[in-house]
């Protein structure tokens, strides 16, 4: 059975609001992001973003949909149209899963030192660093693709 529109609306926006998160990786509050479409010039509360949040509200204003569609970086037909949102969902977990690899990477101390390294390099050196760190990847896949192979 499929969602109505005003459940649909609450879903999409508590699912960005689970997904794009904030620099230190903690989930936006609904005061951040009002507070930050305020400052566009669109009035906005966080009490209005909690009703809508938990279906109270059910029939935004365009430009509160637009304000919360550019918060979050998608579409405002993210909000009412399944293609949209489909494709942009399926950004979103890749995003995640990108996030989730990268966070990964900074908890090992061998790879945080490397960039910390990295960082006080030159530009040129960086580069050549970089260059120098995509050979060695793509000789370590192709060692893992014979590996697979056999």
């Amino acid at each position: 059975m499929d969602e109505e529109p005003d459940e649909r609306l609450a879903d999409r926006l508590n699912h960005l609001f689970t997904t794009v998160r904030a620099k230190g990786g903690q989930e936006y509050s609904n005061e951040q992001v009002a507070s930050a479409i305020r400052d566009t010039g669109t009035p906005i509360s966080q009490s209005y973003i909690w009703q809508l949040r938990k279906r109270k509200k059910t029939n935004p204003t365009l430009k509160h949909l637009q304000g919360l569609a550019n918060f979050f970086g998608v579409p405002a037909a993210y909000f009412f149209d399944e293609e949209v949102a489909r494709n942009v969902d399926s950004k979103l977990d890749a995003l995640l899963a990108e996030q989730a690899r990268l966070a990964q990477a900074v908890d090992n101390g061998e790879v945080r030192l490397m960039a910390l390294r990295a960082g006080e390099l030159s530009p040129a050196r960086r580069r050549q660093v970089m260059e120098l760190l995509d050979v060695v990847y793509r000789l370590e896949q192709a060692e893992h693709g014979n590996a697979q192979e056999s």
